[in-house]
């Protein structure tokens, strides 16, 4: 809560990225993207505690703005199964 908005913003894009290297398949996005909300409030909630004005200081526009230059959209990251294993075995072939 008492570090900079630059280092919580780097520090929340690594897990973020990381959550997303590892669930982000075909078929498991929305729940990758419920992972993605839920950081980005709990973020903004945490922000908000440390000004005794609250939403006035950190209205959603404002804090829009610094998520959309810290932290990416997650993105489907691993291809589809049978796309995956074909590439496989086309590599095992030649």
């Amino acid at each position: 809560m008492h570090d900079s908005l630059r280092d919580t913003g780097e520090w929340l894009r690594s897990v973020v990225a990381g959550h997303a290297n590892y669930f982000a398949v075909p078929g498991n996005m929305h729940r990758v993207g419920q992972f993605y909300c839920g950081a980005i409030k709990h973020w903004l909630h945490a922000i908000r505690r440390r000004s005794q004005k609250g939403r006035t200081a950190w209205p959603w526009e404002r804090f829009r703005r610094l998520v959309e230059g810290t932290i990416p959209r997650p993105r489907t990251v691993h291809p589809f199964p049978n796309a995956r294993f074909a590439a496989r075995l086309e590599a095992r072939a030649v």
